[in-house]
C-alpha cells in the first residue's frame, strides 16, 4: 500500500492522541466451530449528518470486485446510552444510519469458511482473517487510527500473528484505515521460526515465519533455513531491505489439503495459503508462492504505480502496470529459487520455457498488449462470473506476459549494454520505492532510458513491447546464455485442441483458440467429438493417435455432436508450434566459455558479488 507512515513515529504520547477519534473493533469467536466471528465496532466523534458503514468490494493485492458484504449478518447499531439506531440498508453492503448521536456502536456476525489471502475463515484451530472480508467500516474516516482488540480466552494456545503494532491486553494498533484494510491476521496455535536481518544502513530488522501447519517445529526451522537463502538473493536483487514498520516483516504461512489455496502480499507481511498436509514433504513445491510474494515487499508494497494510489475499496481497481507490478514479480520469483540453490537451472527453463510458448503462441499476446492485459485484471483476478467468456483468445495472463517481458527486457539489458534486471530494478527503487513515489508508464520508460543512456532503446521497448503487441526474438536473445529455443515436436500434426474434457465416455472441447486447425474448422467449446479420420473416438488417446498418424497440411473428416445433432467438418492439420528451451550443449552444439559466463553471470547466486 501506500506509504502509510511517512517518517511519524508512533510514540505512547501520540496513541494517547489518537485515543480520542481512534475507530476500535472488537473480535470473539464464541461459535468458530460453525465458523462465525462476532464483531462490534465502536465509532467515536460522529460528525452529524447521514452516517454511512459498509463492507469492502475489494482488497489489497486483489484487483476484481469481492462482495464481503454476503457474509454479514445480524447488523445493528446502537447510541452511547445503548440505544438501538434506526439502519437502512442501501445497498448490499451498504447501511446508513440517518439519527445518531456523537458515538455509534455497530455490531455484526461474520461468516467466514474460506481459508485464502482474500477472505476470512474460522474454525476451532484458528481465525483467518484478511480485513476487507472481515471489518466493516465509516465512510470518510480514513485518516482515523484503528484499534482492534481479540477475545479468545476460552482458547488459550491461541497466539496472534499480524504486522499491524501490538499494544497490551490483545489489542492492536494501525495509523490509518489504508494500513488497516492491508494487515492480514493469522490467530492459532502456531509455531514460529525467526532471524534478523542487517540492512545497509545497519538498521536490524527481525523476519518472522508462522507456520499454522501439522509440522514439528524441526520442520519449521529447517524451512526457515531455506527462506534465509531466498531471502538473501532477494536483497542481492535489490541492494537493500525495505524499512519494515516496527522493524519486522511476516511469513503468514497456513497449511492444510483442505484450504483455498493463494498468496497475498502485504506492506510488512505476506499471507501464504498451501494446500497440502504439511510442509515436510512439500518444501519445494511451497517455496515458489513465498518467492513471489515476498519480492512484492519492494514491488507493489513500495514500488507502487499511480493507479493503485490509494487503492479504492468501493469498487475493483484498475492498472496498467500489474505487467510489471505482478509479471517482473513472477519472473523474479522463480529465477532467484535457482539463485539461491532451492531450484535447479532446468526448473528455471522450465518456466522460462512456460513463458515464451504463452507469449508466442497465444492470441491474448498476439492481439493485445500488456497494458491491456493488466486492465483485464478487473475481471481475471479471482473474479467471478457466471457466464462464460472468450478470454482465451482475448487475454494473457499479466503474470505470464510480465515475466516474458521480465526475461526478454534481462537478457536484452545484458547482451546490449552490460546491464542486468537487477539494475533496471534498483535504479526504480531508488527513484520510486524507497521514497514511494507512485509512478506512470512514463516514469518507467524514462528510468530505462537513463539506466541505458540510450532514449531510442528505451522508447522503442516501450512503443513495441509494452504499448504495442510486438514480440522480442527469444530465440536470439536466449542463445546468448547457450539456450537453444527451438520447436518442441518438428513436423508433427497439430489439431489445436487444447485440454480436452473428458465426461462420461465422451470427449468435449474446451474452448478452442482463434488459427488453430480447430478453430479453423469451425469447433468450439462444448462440441463433442464422434469421429475423425472415420475413426470412432471414445478417448483422448483415440483421438492423439488419429493425429499421430497425419502430417502437418493433412486434411480429414470430423464428425461431431452440437447441441444434440450431429454435424461433420474438415480438419486441416498444421506444425505443432509448441516451443522448448534446451541448453545448446544437449544439442549437439558447444557451449563456449562466454556463454557459459553469460549463463552463470544470470542464473548464479548473486549474493557474494553484491
Amino acid at each position: 500500500m501506500k506509504k502509510f507512515l511517512g517518517t511519524t513515529i508512533f510514540s505512547v504520547l501520540s496513541l494517547c492522541v489518537f485515543a480520542q477519534n481512534e475507530i476500535s473493533y472488537t473480535v470473539s469467536f464464541p461459535n468458530a466451530i460453525h465458523h462465525e466471528a462476532e464483531i462490534t465496532m465502536s465509532i467515536p466523534d460522529v460528525p452529524a449528518g447521514n452516517l454511512i458503514v459498509r463492507m469492502s468490494r475489494s482488497s489489497p493485492g486483489r484487483y476484481a470486485t469481492h462482495e464481503f458484504g454476503k457474509n454479514i449478518y445480524h447488523l445493528k447499531a446502537f447510541d452511547a446510552n445503548g440505544k438501538a439506531l434506526i439502519i437502512k440498508q442501501s445497498a448490499g453492503d451498504v447501511y446508513e444510519i440517518p439519527s445518531h448521536g456523537n458515538h455509534v456502536k455497530v455490531t455484526y456476525t461474520l461468516f467466514g469458511n474460506w481459508i485464502d489471502g482474500t477472505y476470512a475463515g474460522f474454525d476451532e484451530t484458528h481465525a483467518h482473517m484478511n480485513i476487507p472480508a472481515t471489518f466493516a467500516f465509516p465512510v470518510g474516516m480514513d485518516d482515523r487510527p484503528r484499534l482492534v482488540k481479540f477475545d479468545y480466552k476460552d482458547k488459550p494456545q491461541w497466539k496472534v500473528a499480524t504486522q499491524l503494532k501490538p499494544l497490551a491486553n490483545d489489542t492492536y494498533f494501525a495509523p490509518n484505515f489504508q494500513y488497516f484494510m492491508d494487515s492480514p491476521i493469522e490467530i492459532a496455535d502456531y509455531k514460529t521460526a525467526k532471524w534478523e536481518v542487517k540492512n545497509k544502513d545497519g538498521k536490524i530488522q527481525t523476519i518472522h515465519f508462522i507456520a499454522h501447519a501439522n509440522d514439528s517445529q524441526q520442520t519449521i526451522d529447517q524451512y526457515a533455513e531455506m527462506l534465509k537463502k531466498m531471502v538473501d538473493e532477494h536483497f542481492a536483487v535489490w541492494g537493500e531491505f525495505p524499512s519494515y514498520d516496527y522493524g519486522n516483516y511476516y511469513f503468514l504461512d497456513d497449511v492444510y489439503p483442505d484450504n483455498a489455496g493463494d498468496g497475498m502480499e502485504h506492506r510488512n507481511s505476506t499471507s501464504i495459503v498451501q494446500r497440502t498436509p504439511k510442509i515436510e514433504g512439500y518444501e519445494a513445491n511451497l517455496l515458489g508462492t513465498f518467492s513471489h510474494e515476498y519480492f512484492h515487499s519492494w514491488n507493489v508494497e513500495r514500488l507502487r504505480p499511480k493507479t493503485l494510489e490509494p487503492f479504492n475499496f468501493e469498487h475493483s481497481n484498475m492498472s496498467d502496470e500489474l505487467w510489471l507490478a505482478e509479471g517482473f514479480t513472477q519472473y523474479y520469483g522463480g529465477l532467484l529459487l535457482t539463485r539461491s540453490g532451492l531450484k535447479t537451472v532446468d526448473n528455471a527453463i522450465q518456466a522460462f520455457t512456460g513463458m515464451v510458448n504463452s507469449v508466442l503462441n497465444t492470441p491474448g499476446a498476439k492481439n493485445f498488449s500488456p497494458i491491456q492485459a493488466s486492465r483485464y485484471a478487473v475481471f481475471a483476478d479471482a473474479g467471478v462470473a457466471i457466464d462464460q467468456t472468450n478470454a482465451a483468445n482475448t487475454f494473457l495472463s499479466y503474470y505470464t506476459y510480465g515475466a516474458a517481458t521480465a526475461l526478454a527486457l534481462d537478457l536484452r539489458l545484458r547482451a546490449e549494454f552490460k546491464l542486468t534486471l537487477d539494475d533496471y530494478m534498483r535504479a526504480l527503487w531508488k527513484a520510486y520505492g524507497k521514497p514511494e513515489i507512485a509512478y506512470t508508464i512514463p516514469d518507467l520508460e524514462k528510468t530505462l532510458s537513463e539506466l541505458t543512456k540510450n532514449q531510442a532503446f528505451a522508447k522503442d521497448f516501450f512503443s513495441q513491447y509494452v504499448y504495442g503487441t510486438d514480440k522480442n526474438d527469444y530465440a536470439k536473445l536466449l542463445l546468448h546464455a547457450g539456450f537453444v529455443l527451438r520447436k518442441a515436436n518438428p513436423g508433427k500434426a497439430y489439431a489445436g485442441f487444447g485440454r480436452l474434457n473428458f465426461t462420461n465416455g465422451k470427449v468435449v472441447l474446451p474452448q478452442t483458440l482463434i488459427g488453430s486447425p480447430a478453430y479453423q474448422a469451425g469447433l468450439d467449446v462444448g462440441d463433442i467429438i464422434l469421429t475423425m479420420d472415420g475413426k470412432e473416438i471414445k478417448t483422448i488417446a483415440d483421438m492423439d493417435h488419429v493425429t499421430a498418424a497425419h502430417q502437418p497440411g493433412d486434411s480429414i473428416p470430423v464428425s461431431y455432436l452440437y447441441r444434440g445433432e450431429e454435424k461433420t467438418t474438415r480438419l486441416i492439420f498444421t506444425e505443432n508450434p509448441t516451443l522448448e528451451i534446451i541448453a545448446i550443449e544437449k544439442t549437439g552444439g558447444t557451449l563456449t566459455p562466454a556463454l557459459q559466463k553469460f549463463r552463470d553471470n544470470w542464473l548464479n547466486s548473486q549474493v557474494k558479488s553484491k
